[in-house]
């Protein structure tokens, strides 16, 4: 599914599971930025980026 549009979890931007250094290597981002948003997201209490960092790691192929 989610393989198909080329998003997977890096293996060389990798701090816990890949997400962001996928995320940011599929958009063209830099990783920097891709992190921040995710600990922007976490500030307001976690769950708003837990939950779907969890689920991203879930669904999202390693490389």
């Amino acid at each position: 599914m989610l393989s198909s549009i080329g998003l997977r979890r890096s293996r060389r931007h990798r701090i816990i599971a890949g997400v962001a250094g996928g995320m940011a290597e599929r958009f063209g981002l830099p990783v920097w930025l891709v992190r921040l948003l995710w600990l922007i997201l976490l500030l307001p209490g976690g769950l708003p980026g837990i939950l779907p960092y969890l689920v991203c790691w879930v669904l999202i192929p390693s490389e």
